[in-house]
């Protein structure tokens, strides 16, 4: 990662039906990580027809905790710990995955039946190699529960880590920041400067960060002592990311993060062989492990 703000040019589309797309932004050339984020998606939006909706059926993880942030909609959470919640706009979702967890998504029922539309952000976040065995947990938080950043212009939503002054309920395993910041045409905000790799990413508007022109679906990442302010072209919502640089590469296979190849090759045993825990109420069927 370079000091000057760079784009995310490889940016992969997944189609997974019913016109439901996702964004893959990292891992990236430019970036195979900012701060302890492994993995970056951008889900829709899309407007699911009544009797459409998501269905991620069970599947295991590995040494990350993942994050959910929505825009729009709802998707029901269900895990091996036995944990069953419906995550809504401005909530926040955090699993950490740790030795070894089980997880469905799907869209809940009384919403399927209505129709909905759905627009988010889901992350990895990969958890320290002194962590990275830790028991599995699964916490929900309101939004009522989130700090706040304002300032002329800017409106923000600390969703897990610690910037500007203020620090996210919700727990993490080193030091990071994750925020969805709305900012007025012609606002400017200055990146937080507790965390030396800082991640970009545009979900509606334009803004400039130093010399470099974000737009809409686009990500731009940096690392360095110090970074250029973020100017908005037009009104905007972003999400700002980041934190300290990693303790080490990782190797990301399927659903699984580890710092070694081994530690890999076990879990894909593991869940090919039944050893991971199944989720209580979505037992029934689950992804097998990709050939």
């Amino acid at each position: 990662m370079e000091n000057r703000p760079q784009l995310i040019a490889n940016v992969r589309e997944h189609d997974l039906g019913d016109g439901f797309v996702v964004r893959r932004m990292l891992p990236a050339l430019q970036a195979r990580h900012v701060g302890p984020f492994v993995f970056f998606d951008h889900m829709g939006p899309v407007k699911f027809l009544p009797g459409k909706g998501m269905d991620v059926r069970p599947h295991p993880h590995i040494g990350l905790a993942t994050v959910t942030w929505l825009f729009d909609g709802a998707i029901r959470h269900r895990d091996s710990l036995g944990s069953l919640a419906d995550i809504r706009a401005g909530e926040v979702n955090w699993m950490t995955a740790g030795r070894g967890i089980t997880h469905s998504e799907r869209t809940p029922p009384e919403v399927r039946e209505s129709g909905q539309s759905l627009h988010g952000i889901q992350v990895w976040v990969a958890l320290p190699q002194s962590d990275a065995e830790v028991e599995p947990e699964f916490h929900h938080h309101d939004g009522e529960a989130l700090p706040r950043i304002s300032q002329p212009g800017v409106d923000g939503v600390l969703i897990a880590g610690n910037a500007y002054g203020q620090r996210s309920p919700v727990k993490v395993f080193a030091p990071m920041f994750m925020l969805e910041v709305n900012l007025q045409a012609g606002a400017e905000l200055a990146m937080p400067s507790e965390h030396s790799e800082r991640g970009v990413h545009v979900i509606d508007g334009a803004v400039t960060w130093g010399e470099l022109d974000i737009g809409k679906q686009q990500m731009a990442v940096q690392a360095g002592d110090e970074a250029p302010s973020l100017r908005a072209r037009e009104a905007s919502r972003v999400i700002l990311f980041g934190g300290a640089p990693l303790d080490g590469e990782r190797h990301l296979w399927w659903n699984f993060v580890a710092s070694s190849r081994e530690r890999i090759e076990q879990a894909k045993l593991d869940w090919a062989e039944g050893r991971f825990p199944s989720v209580p109420g979505d037992d029934h069927e689950f992804i097998p492990l990709p050939q």
